[in-house]
């Protein structure tokens, strides 16, 4: 009989159940596996039994299949043969908590962050600047916290960029950095990423962790799609970003749990590869630090992608679960990589790994797991149990029901433009049109306070009394990114 306290996800070849202590699932995980060799039915599968043990989920819908979910299944064929075959299974066709999500708003609700939350760095990364654009970068987002200027969508950074052009001194030690090159090679990028409609993914209401936290009315985690399909191919780099912000955001705010009988959250990372293809060496070394320490947070992360050497050693390093489908081996660098994955295992005498790599059938993996003391168990051919939801997407008219019946209706959909940098500036602008030189002054001087003087009129003063109200917030957020090492870029709003 199956172990309440583990994660099932198939049997072995003489109908045992395989699974995962469910208090070790917060050690990662990988589902590796060439096209078509039955990835997305295991990441289903886990979701499921995820689900099932009151532990939310988010995941990426490369696809757009993974969203069957939502709908109950009808296993027939050789998926029914399969289910028969493991009676300890209790396999019942259902639906499961479904929220979807869409960056553009169009195929679940709309899923924003701010600029100030991304911080420098995974900005920087998403834009894909050299070094001196970069520093202009952490330049300008000192600038703003300085001056309170919230940075929450693209509008906000173009405006502050510009406004530090005509008045350089407000960068004080730092105006060395802003040059009229770095400074017009970031608003050219900038207007690509406008272009390639990333534009969507900044603004507010921003996404607030808590809410993907929370288990469904009977109990069982709500899991969270990020519809990717067509993200992942138009603006690859955003898809990266945004999930590696997630990752970080979950650091950042997730208390320490220690030693729990079961994660918070389970995080679908498909198409892995993506997150450390060109990214900078700063930033793939804090993304390892994260994986590394976000697990005693509560959060095992689960990689997706075609073969192990897609990610780094040192992210392999710490992955506790791993699932391997079926790859296939033509040439002589894939025969090598395919050495390098049987090797990844711990042997089993019953079989030899390398050679039943190739073998492997959809549905099959070799899987290798954690024992009960944290130490890696011996290898094992695996079937994968079919999930109880629909294998395949839903219907349009399904999406919109699961839309319209979320308990997130209406919580993101409508997006709100408050007063931030753009908003503020402008009304310096206008406030003191004759008087372009004087903040400047005052700022490399540091009489912020005496600048205030010069703001005259309603629009003006209310601009300026946010301004300092937001500053007060600015010195605390930058006390935290000093001892938190400033992971990914600091810059971040109070939530």
């Amino acid at each position: 009989m199956p172990d309440s306290q583990q994660i099932l996800f198939g049997a072995s070849l003489d109908g045992q159940p395989i699974g995962q202590a469910l208090r070790l699932t917060n050690r990662h995980g990988l589902i590796a596996g060439a096209t078509g060799t039955g990835k997305t039915v295991t990441l289903q599968r886990l979701a499921e039994a995820f689900s099932d043990a009151g532990v939310a989920v988010f995941a990426a819908d490369i696809k757009g299949d993974l969203c069957g979910l939502g709908a109950a299944g009808n296993p027939q064929g050789k998926i029914a043969e399969r289910i028969a075959s493991m009676p300890w299974l209790n396999h019942r066709p259902q639906g499961y908590p479904v929220t979807l999500w869409d960056v553009h708003g169009q195929s679940g609700h709309p899923l924003r962050t701010t600029l100030s939350e991304m911080g420098p760095l995974l900005l920087g990364s998403l834009l894909e600047l050299t070094d001196s654009q970069q520093s202009t970068l952490y330049a300008a987002f000192k600038v703003a916290d300085r001056e309170g200027l919230l940075l929450l969508d693209i509008k906000d950074i173009k405006a502050l960029l510009n406004h530090l052009r005509e008045h350089p001194q407000l960068l004080g030690e730092d105006s060395a950095l802003m040059t009229t090159g770095s400074s017009q090679a970031l608003l050219r990028r900038l207007a690509v990423l406008e272009q390639q409609g990333a534009e969507a993914l900044f603004g507010e209401p921003a996404l607030q962790l808590q809410d993907i936290l929370q288990l469904d009315s009977d109990g069982r985690g709500r899991i969270h799609l990020l519809d990717a399909s067509r993200l992942v191919h138009e603006a690859p780099k955003v898809y990266a970003t945004f999930l590696l912000w997630l990752l970080a955001e979950l650091f950042e705010q997730l208390p320490e749990r220690g030693d729990a009988d079961k994660p918070l959250l389970a995080l679908f990372f498909d198409e892995a590869h993506l997150l450390f293809a060109g990214t900078p060496k700063a930033l793939q070394e804090r993304l390892e630090q994260v994986v590394r320490l976000i697990r005693s947070k509560g959060v095992g992360v689960y990689f997706v992608t075609q073969s192990p050497s897609d990610l780094p050693d040192n992210i392999l390093a710490q992955l506790g679960l791993r699932i391997q489908h079926g790859l296939r081996a033509f040439t002589s660098k894939e025969q090598r990589s395919l050495r390098a994955v049987a090797d990844g295992f711990r042997p089993n005498p019953e079989f030899d790994t390398l050679a039943v790599l190739t073998q492997l059938g959809t549905g099959e993996a070799l899987v290798g797991t954690l024992q009960d003391n944290g130490t890696p168990e011996m290898v094992r051919r695996v079937l994968i149990a079919p999930p109880q939801s629909r294998i395949g997407p839903l219907s349009e008219a399904e999406r919109a029901v699961l839309i319209a019946q979320s308990p997130l209706a209406g919580r993101y959909d409508k997006p709100i433009d408050r007063e931030s940098a753009y908003e503020m500036l402008l009304a310096r602008k206008v406030a003191a049109p004759d008087q372009t030189d004087a903040p400047a002054k005052e700022a490399s001087g540091g009489g912020f306070a005496d600048m205030a003087g010069g703001f005259l009129g309603g629009l003006a003063g209310q601009a300026m009394k946010n301004a300092m109200r937001t500053a007060a917030n600015q010195i605390g957020r930058e006390l935290v990114r000093g001892l938190m090492g400033s992971l990914l870029g600091g810059g971040k709003k109070k939530k």
